[in-house]
């Protein structure tokens, strides 16, 4: 497409003013046509100047290879200050180089060769046990070179071993984070100005800190600098120097509902209520301060958790969900109780298992395009080992249920251990990385991308099942075949492929809940058997059988009520998860002792099935 240059009548000559216009105004008098070669020319030099800027702006974070070198040597010297002070100047100049050497003083594997500090990492020995030290450049890393070309090996004799005291190397390991405040790393950044903070906390990084919490781009981490200037000045001030502010500084961290606070200001809390009530006034003032701010922590962080507990409920509830909805079709509709239903989802799970393999998928070597495969590989392989299950066993068992349940538990058995044989009994399915990490909502309020990803895949999957059930031919004559068999088999419909289609495709569904769960969960042959299956049967009687409806409602409530009721504490006592499911059985069986049918009965010919 071609361009041209629209120069106003304010036109100067920075400019400024200049638009780009399509060829369709190359009538206006005022408009000149730009050809193309012009363009690309424009186009190639901005580009050249924004590399050559990249690079300029990568090369000024770098600092004076002359100025480090001087600070490494000064870690030599027999004062203590000289070298605190050196290991606080280097860690100063954010050149990122700088943690590795850092890394390395803290090892000891610094030496001193020839008035230079030198790096040994490898220690070789020769036939007569004489020890000797590949020594290389301390900055740079690479090998010192002998005058044949090869690298230096010195005899450890005539090194001399820089060994900082036990002090010096927690300063160098905290000196680390003081250097990661410079990074143009996101994450980096925010982990340095996390640990910062940590107690005590690096007295040298507040400046560097103040400037993060007012200018920094990442709002995370201006609230994390912030905090950790907080936590600096609150184990710097005491009641009894500085009253003022330091209680000011625990009435703000209570302000931030800042959970790395909240230990401080126990301990701090603790250590003031051994002191006698009436000792001084400003002890009273700061037990009230404290415990103002613990409380308003606790209270804030007591919300987080409970929507957060309430989000991953409705995670598993979509897992269940997913489960149930075959569950709805095999057992809802064609009255099979299919005891093997777990394991159909478990197959979909080490199917997921074996397209990660095939693309090579591992946290060193990301593959995202192995999820989009796994999916439909899932599917189709739960799929076919449901269709082979009705084939050989099911399509012999329709309306006996007792048969039913023994046989398909008997075949789950089977595919548990022929799992087992071939996996063992454990296997790590590695998320894709747009599954890793989360959004945070509000402070401290972490959705996970993956629980994200799953309540949409549940949300996807019931709308295509809808579909599917209620404006298809295939769904009509799923419909018709379950309720009135021989008046469907009367007008033509081939039930005994409508029933082969119709298990198979809920052992599908199955098969995508075991793929949806390898990005939350562990998975082991008896994973369906364990965890879900008991579950998926009580979703599916508590919301009403064959009722779509009723299996997303009582799923979603089984979900949530469980992770709500695990972290439940009475007393000293923890609910737990064993608990959770007992007391959730419970309160289920009661519920069907007053509505039988469920939360949704079946209503028309359904409730005569």
């Amino acid at each position: 497409m071609a361009f041209c240059v629209l120069r106003t009548s304010f036109y100067n000559s920075n400019r400024r003013d200049t638009k780009i216009l399509p060829v369709s105004y190359v009538g206006n008098p005022r408009c000149t046509p730009m050809p193309k070669v012009r363009i690309l020319f424009r186009i190639f030099a901005i580009s050249f100047s924004l590399q050559v800027l990249s690079g300029f702006f990568i090369c000024s974070a770098r600092a004076d290879d002359g100025f480090i070198r001087s600070e490494i040597h000064k870690l030599t010297s027999e004062n203590t200050a000289t070298r605190k002070d050196a290991v606080i100047a280097l860690a100063k100049t954010g050149d990122m180089r700088v943690e590795a050497i850092l890394q390395s003083y803290k090892l000891s594997e610094l030496y001193v060769w020839n008035e230079a500090v030198v790096l040994c990492k490898e220690i070789i020995e020769d036939e007569d046990f004489n020890e000797f030290c590949r020594v290389a450049d301390v900055l740079t890393g690479e090998p010192i070179l002998d005058a044949g070309g090869e690298p230096h090996e010195i005899p450890v004799e005539e090194l001399e071993e820089i060994s900082p005291s036990r002090a010096e190397r927690k300063l160098a390991n905290s000196a680390k984070f003081l250097l990661r405040l410079s990074s143009p790393d996101r994450d980096i950044r925010m982990s340095g100005a996390k640990k910062c903070g940590d107690p005590p906390g690096i007295i040298a990084s507040v400046r560097q800190l103040r400037e993060m919490s007012e200018n920094d781009p990442v709002k995370k981490i201006r609230y994390i600098a912030k905090e950790s200037l907080l936590l600096i000045r609150l184990n710097q001030t005491s009641v009894a120097s500085d009253p003022h502010a330091h209680l000011e500084v625990a009435r703000e961290l209570g302000n931030m509902k800042s959970m790395r606070g909240r230990p401080q200001l126990q301990k701090l809390f603790d250590a003031l209520m051994k002191t006698p009530n009436g000792a001084k006034p400003v002890y009273d003032d700061a037990r009230k301060t404290y415990k103002f701010s613990i409380d308003q922590i606790d209270g804030y962080q007591g919300f987080v958790g409970g929507v957060g507990n309430i989000f991953r409920g409705l995670s598993l509830g979509s897992v269940l969900i997913l489960m149930a909805l075959g569950l709805a079709i095999t057992f809802g509709l064609m009255g099979v109780i299919n005891m093997a239903h777990g394991e159909l989802m478990m197959i979909g799970a080490y199917a997921t298992f074996e397209v990660q393999r095939l693309f090579g998928h591992s946290p060193d070597n990301p593959s995202d395009l192995y999820y989009i495969a796994a999916l439909p590989a899932a599917f189709l392989t739960a799929a076919f080992v449901g269709y082979l299950i009705e084939v050989s066993v099911v399509r012999y068992l329709y309306r006996r249920p007792l048969e039913s349940l023994l046989a398909t538990w008997g075949i789950g058995l089977i595919l548990i251990q022929l799992v087992r044989i071939r996996y063992g009994d454990n296997i790590g399915v590695n998320a894709p990385t747009w599954a890793r990490g989360g959004v945070e909502i509000v402070q401290d309020l972490v959705l996970p991308y993956s629980r994200c990803f799953i309540i949409v895949l549940c949300g996807m999957c019931v709308l295509l099942i809808y579909y599917l059930m209620n404006y298809t031919k295939l769904g009509l004559r799923m419909r018709a075949t379950m309720q009135n068999r021989n008046m469907a088999r009367s007008v033509g419909v081939n039930t005994q492929r409508v029933d082969r289609y119709t298990f198979a495709f809920g052992a599908g569904i199955a098969g995508v809940a075991g793929c949806a769960w390898t990005l939350i969960g562990s998975v082991t042959p008896d994973m369906g058997q364990t965890n879900f299956i008991i579950d998926s049967f009580l979703v599916v009687v508590t919301g009403g059988v064959g009722e779509l409806i009723g299996v997303i409602c009582a799923g979603l409530g089984i979900g949530v009520l469980t992770k709500v009721v695990e972290p439940t504490q009475i007393g000293s006592f923890v609910v737990g998860a064993i608990w959770a499911k007992i007391l959730l059985l419970v309160v289920i069986v009661a519920f069907i002792q007053f509505k039988p049918a469920g939360l949704f009965a079946p209503k028309g010919r359904l409730s005569d099935i």
